[in-house]
This record gives structure tokens, C-alpha cells and sequence, in this order.
């Protein structure tokens, strides 16, 4: 059986393009899609779907918008006998047309925990190695072993400080 929408799209095919537009900041795509998945019931799935693109794809914080249209587009259709709330969903998708693009989250857990179907010899072969060594910089005066070394609060303040990448300026900065 194969899952259609209202006019007769593949379902599969239907969320492959959604989320490829979008990619793509193809609006007039993206929100056709979209509105075609929403519009034939698929609702929950358009929103599980946006959520994971916004993950997957964009950068910065962009999913804390998404679940800010959702919680909108839930509110609208609380005790609704017919689905309303589309212009959510339409919201939703412009955002992450427009937002600047990262896959870096999605390929981050592929090579990590599905290393096996990717090769990624030449970018994280240390990864591999297990187990993974804890980094030196993680024992600071927060942790047992950073304590026994006699790491101090100043020395985690102005190395934790000059970590930061990228980073932006402080109110406080001066001060460490």
C-alpha cells in the first residue's frame, strides 16, 4: 500500500521534497509540500518532520522558533472540529528557507554512531578509536580528578573563556 495525499502525491516522495526545498530555501516547493502533507492529515508528521529539519539542516537555534509556531498552531486547533493553523505552518517553513544552512548535527551523529555506512577516515579516525580518551581540558575544578590536580576557579574561568569558538564578546570578559 502505498500512502498518497490529497492529490495523489507519494507520501515518501511528498516529505523528500518538502525537506529537499527547504535545503534548498525553495519556498514556493517547500510550502507547496508542505500545505500538501498538512492539508491531507498528516499534520503531526509535517510538525515531527519540521523539527528534524531544523536540526538536521539549519544552523543556529532555529528549532526553539519551530516549536513556537507548533505550540501557536496547537493552540488554534485546541477543541477545533476542523484543522486550522496552516498559517503556522506556512511561518514555519519560510523560517527555515531563510535561515542560514548546517549539516554539521546531522553528519556529527552519522560518522559518530553510523561510521560503518560512511567513511570518514580521513575527518574523525580518532573517534574510532575506542574507548575515546577524556580530554585533558575537561578536569577543572568541577570534576575529582581536576580537584586532585589543583585546578582552581580563576584557571576555569580565563581557559573556558578563551575556549570559546566562536566566539562572542562579554560583559564580564574584562574581568577574567
Amino acid at each position: 500500500m502505498i500512502l498518497r495525499t490529497k492529490n495523489g502525491y507519494d507520501f515518501f516522495e511528498c516529505s523528500s521534497a518538502m525537506q529537499k526545498a527547504i535545503r534548498r530555501a525553495d519556498v514556493r516547493a517547500a510550502g507547496f509540500f508542505a500545505l500538501e502533507l498538512w492539508s491531507s492529515g498528516y499534520r503531526d508528521y509535517v510538525w515531527k518532520r519540521l523539527f528534524t529539519i531544523s536540526a538536521e539542516d539549519c544552523y543556529g537555534l532555529i528549532t526553539h522558533e519551530v516549536e513556537s509556531l507548533w505550540q501557536g498552531h496547537e493552540l488554534v486547533n485546541k477543541g477545533a472540529k476542523e484543522p486550522k493553523g496552516r498559517i503556522f505552518v506556512s511561518k514555519a517553513v519560510l523560517l527555515l528557507c531563510d535561515c542560514r544552512k548546517c549539516r554539521d548535527a546531522d553528519h556529527l551523529q552519522n560518522f559518530i554512531y553510523d561510521r560503518q555506512d560512511v567513511d570518514v577516515e580521513r575527518w574523525i579516525e580518532d573517534v574510532r578509536l575506542h574507548p575515546l580518551p577524556v580530554p585533558e581540558y575537561s578536569f577543572d575544578i568541577h570534576t575529582r580528578k581536576g580537584k586532585r590536580m589543583g585546578r582552581t576557579k580563576e584557571e576555569f574561568f580565563r581557559e573556558e573563556l578563551e575556549a570559546l569558538r566562536p566566539r562572542v564578546p562579554g560583559l564580564f570578559d574584562d574581568l577574567v
